[in-house]
């Protein structure tokens, strides 16, 4: 008999680092957020450098927390961003999450990737803020992040996706350089 359903789970760590009870305002404030979480996941062992959060763009509430867990689950769409994504659709209970009207908000450690990249836009992102380069992931450690179109933000920016990247990206880069300097495979 084949599987009929797919469990992926995240480290119960993340409520020691992402703190639901208040309110992550400012840009800095959440990518500062998935870049503690990408630390913390590389500190722990427990997936590769990578974290990632979504905020309801209105109130700052913090709605998922995810890290990276693709082999710690054998499974190659475990992206912070994807596992982020998934954890918002499960909590709000719909596929699209700004399908109420309110306007959601992926902070991610580093650029997405081509995978994630798409999954920002068919999930009901409106805005994206990011860490590091896909240019520092690739420098920095031994991931391909795969084909982006040539003007990828203004692809998001088309489909009304804010694009802000750079935040805090020195700090951003310390994680992945730790973890490509470690020679670590998680």
């Amino acid at each position: 008999m084949l599987p009929l359903q797919i469990h992926l789970a995240l480290p119960p760590w993340i409520d020691d680092v992402a703190d639901a009870d208040r309110p992550y305002h400012g840009d800095e404030d959440r990518v500062a957020l998935a870049i503690a979480l990408s630390q913390q996941n590389v500190q722990r062992g427990s997936g590769g450098p990578f974290g990632a959060a979504i905020f309801d763009a209105d109130d700052g509430r913090l709605v998922a927390a995810a890290v990276n867990r693709v082999l710690p689950q054998n499974c190659s769409v475990a992206h912070a961003e994807m596992m982020a994504i998934m954890i918002a659709q499960q909590r709000l209970g719909r596929h699209r999450l700004n399908e109420d009207g309110r306007r959601y908000v992926l902070a991610s450690s580093a650029q997405p990737c081509c995978q994630c990249y798409g999954g920002s836009f068919w999930a009901g992102i409106d805005e994206l803020l990011i860490g590091a380069r896909s240019d520092d992931v690739e420098e920095l450690t031994e991931f391909d992040e795969g084909p982006l179109p040539a003007d990828w933000i203004g692809e998001l920016e088309r489909r009304n996706i804010r694009v802000r990247r750079d935040i805090l990206r020195d700090r951003a880069r310390a994680v992945l350089g730790a973890y490509g300097a470690s020679g670590a495979a998680y």
